[in-house]
């Protein structure tokens, strides 16, 4: 059975799966990234992890897998199959198509995680049946991912969709990147936490307790998310002006918020549009499983020659739901639980 292997790299774990030809997700692993050991322990565990997949599929299956994709953290060169850098992991200029490549013996798909998501998103997910699409999840930070028909755009130089950086409050708050007044000083998750936690006067207070507030009718956290939602619908509706997309998909922890934050958002966003066409503005659908299955397609896009392929809108493939469902196949030794 022709199958690829798709992995998504975390900070603190790493999600996993066997994707059949037809999407169908054959075997589903987890495992500890081990971050606390150093670079150069994560890269090896990587490779372990693939390797052992590998072996499984070849064994329960007979045949080995036809292809890899992984996506990682921080700055890929996705062309050169490179992870550049990422902060949490601790790696520079990691060459890790060529690494896995050498190890596996089959053609490796490197990709960003944020962009492998959304691309999970635009075929399978929120997106799917839009020509355009905008992917923006917020959380620790804010990125985004372009989708342009079945695909999503990295940009001359692999830094396409960092809507986190568009600064939607000049002269504001100093931003790790250089700049002040940064969207995701102000919009993301751990920005809300921060301004309701001072606001509340509990440091462990953070954005969950801030929606809950809200949609108890707590006046100040009513003002600290409104403040959230307006920066949040000024960085959109500059993106939604450059881009034009079909669709808007929120996803990240804040999302979780439910209509406590998509009703305002799509009034504050609705406000703001002139001449532009508002777009859908919905939830991401696949959750923290997006990054896994974003990689399988990355695979499987290698080995069609004609490039990525849409899908029908009425497929099934590869369900989020099945990702994190108990398969009787996925419990060999080599699984970690991250």
């Amino acid at each position: 059975m022709r199958h690829v292997i798709a992995l998504d790299v975390g900070g603190t774990g790493m999600k996993a799966a066997l994707v059949g030809d037809d999407g169908e997700l054959l075997h589903r692993a987890r495992r500890a990234t081990g971050r606390e050991r150093g670079p150069d322990a994560v890269v090896a565990t990587i490779l372990d992890f693939a390797a052992d997949l590998h072996a499984y599929g070849l064994q329960r299956y007979g045949e080995a897998a036809a292809a890899v994709g992984i996506a990682v953290p921080g700055i890929v060169d996705e062309e050169r199959g490179i992870a550049s850098y990422a902060a949490n992991l601790g790696w520079r200029d990691v060459p890790l198509r060529a690494l896995l490549g050498e190890r596996l013996g089959i053609p490796v798909a490197l990709g960003h995680d944020v962009r492998t998501g959304g691309l999970a998103e635009g075929r399978i997910g929120a997106g799917r049946g839009a020509d355009r699409f905008l992917f923006v999840p917020l959380g620790t930070g804010i990125a985004g991912a372009i989708g342009i028909d079945g695909r999503v755009e990295a940009g001359a130089h692999g830094f396409a969709g960092e809507i986190g950086h568009v600064v939607v409050r000049p002269g504001g708050i100093s931003c790790p990147c250089g700049q002040h007044g940064c969207l995701e000083r102000y919009a993301s998750a751990s920005a809300v936490s921060e301004a309701w936690a001072a606001a509340c006067g509990d440091p462990d207070a953070d954005a969950a307790d801030c929606a809950k507030a809200v949609a108890s009718g707590d006046p100040n956290a009513v003002r600290v998310w409104q403040e959230a939602v307006d920066a949040l619908a000024d960085g959109l509706v500059t993106a939604l002006t450059l881009l034009d997309p079909r669709t808007l998909i929120i996803g990240g922890g804040l999302a979780e918020a439910g209509e406590v934050l998509f009703q305002p958002l799509r009034e504050a966003v609705r406000q703001r549009v002139t001449f532009q066409k508002l777009p859908a503005l919905v939830p991401a659908a696949l959750g923290d499983t997006a990054g896994c299955l974003g990689a399988g397609l990355l695979a499987r896009d290698l080995l069609d020659s004609a490039g990525p392929v849409r899908p029908d809108p009425d497929s099934t493939d590869l369900d989020s739901t099945d990702l994190d469902s108990t398969d009787p196949d996925s419990t060999d030794p080599s699984e970690v639980t991250a």
